[in-house]
């Protein structure tokens, strides 16, 4: 009898599965037979929790995945460096200490915290950090500093911004640089009224302003253009007139903007600085010999909330910041190197290791943000399966985002691009992991595609 009920319950999932598979493929021919999708590429595949086959159109394909390239750098991290990794940001001092007077410099040093001075962790705010820096100075006895406010950027390489990452996107807050410091996520908001400037979120340290605003039209219709360790910022586009609009872009020199708001606190707190407040950066254009953050002689010791937290808020808001920061991370912590290339090269080792055929994932970055990275929807799948197994699962899945149709999927969006990779528990109670990626499609991506995957429902 039991053996009788165990095979008439597998006939029914294989008649489900085999229904299931006949409305998707009708749902996605039809939708690739329409005007709008007439040169688009898809790639779509669905498979059930056990990683059974159910349905594929183009599963192979690759294509731009925009933000669902993020689902294999944060598997990769918390595996590669787990859940309770903390990123950690010191200040010490050069020289000696005596009578309050420090006879050397004062200096601040990260290993690349991407959430130092952000505003998303409770007790990580930029106000936290001030008042533990501040504490740990007044109780070194600290009073005077004869030399300079030093904040060693130098952890990471020079090259801040992924190869491929376009232009237009740069100066925007979703596409700001790693630094080896990093501060309130390098990012500034700016309320503007019309054309007009009316004020910043924080005092943006050394930018100046190009403006080629127009008004019109009822939505933010602006970008910012700055580059790293420049000094001129560009606003065009256009946005409503008659109304405060809040825009925000990416600050152009994270340490240095850090630099003048700790200057401000010295000043702030009674403790007087007889030089200058610069970043390592700084010195070597300048030519200057840079000056290394000390081993010893440390005041203040600043952990980071734990990578848990931090994949959290990677998938849940899609910071491009926190993806190219942990492929620096990566590629500092597996190859000794922390390039963008040797992030991006341990990320593909990683997955290839996992299973996945190298020629379906042709990373370019970690965040999705270059248009240069080419993904098959089955090599995304085989990862969200990977991932399915592993301890690190609960945080991994607590990330991504609940969509417009009640699906909990992370979804990818530029030019003409759209992407959804997720899970899903359908009223039957079948589990089903999938993924689906349209590239050039004229038409509104994310409501087709959310009607095939629907189906799944």
């Amino acid at each position: 009898m039991k053996k009788t009920l165990a095979v008439l319950t597998l006939c029914i999932q294989v008649v489900s599965a085999q229904n299931i598979a006949q409305k998707l493929d009708k749902a996605t021919k039809d939708f690739m037979d329409s005007s709008g999708a007439v040169s688009s590429g898809l790639s779509f595949y669905v498979a059930d929790e056990n990683g059974s086959f159910i349905y594929e159109y183009q599963g192979n394909k690759g294509l731009s995945t925009a933000s669902t390239q993020k689902i294999f750098t944060a598997a990769a991290a918390l595996e590669t460096l787990g859940k309770n990794y903390t990123y950690t940001t010191t200040s010490g001092y050069s020289g000696t200490l005596s009578g309050g007077t420090l006879n050397g410099n004062l200096f601040i040093r990260s290993n690349g915290d991407p959430t130092l001075g952000s505003w998303r962790y409770e007790g990580y705010k930029p106000e936290n950090f001030k008042k533990k820096f501040i504490e740990a100075l007044k109780s070194s006895g600290i009073k005077k500093i004869s030399g300079d406010l030093v904040i060693d950027d130098s952890y990471f390489d020079h090259q801040t911004i992924p190869g491929g990452w376009p232009w237009d996107d740069l100066g925007n807050y979703y596409g700001a640089g790693v630094w080896g410091i990093n501060w309130r996520e390098n990012q500034f908001d700016m309320t503007m009224n019309g054309t007009d400037f009316k004020g910043f979120s924080y005092p943006l340290e050394g930018v100046q302003w190009l403006n080629d605003l127009k008004t019109g039209g009822s939505s933010d219709q602006s970008l910012i253009f700055t580059a790293p360790h420049s000094n001129v910022a560009l606003i065009n586009g256009m946005l409503p007139g008659g109304k405060a609009v809040t825009v925000s872009g990416s600050t152009p020199n994270p340490p240095l903007q850090l630099a003048a708001e700790v200057k401000q606190w010295l000043k702030e707190s009674g403790v007087e600085l007889s030089g200058k407040a610069v970043t390592n950066s700084q010195l070597e254009i300048e030519g200057k010999q840079i000056l290394k953050a000390p081993q010893n002689n440390i005041i203040l010791t600043y952990q980071s909330p734990s990578l848990d937290k931090i994949v959290y808020w990677f998938l849940r808001k899609s910071i491009n910041l926190y993806g190219e920061t942990l492929i620096k991370t990566l590629g500092k912590e597996k190859k000794e190197d922390p390039s963008f290339k040797s992030g991006v090269s341990y990320l593909k080792e990683f997955w290839k290791s996992k299973g996945i055929n190298p020629n379906m994932i042709n990373f370019a970055d970690g965040s999705g943000l270059s248009p240069q990275n080419y993904v098959a929807a089955k090599a995304e799948v085989q990862a969200l399966l990977y991932a399915k197994k592993q301890s690190w699962f609960d945080a991994y899945y607590d990330g991504f985002p609940m969509q417009d149709n009640g699906m909990k999927m992370k979804s990818g969006t530029m030019r003409d691009t759209k992407s959804f990779a997720g899970y899903h528990t359908a009223k039957d109670g079948r589990k089903y992991v999938f993924s689906i990626i349209i590239n050039n499609y004229q038409g509104i991506g994310s409501t087709e595609l959310q009607k095939i995957l629907n189906i799944l429902k």
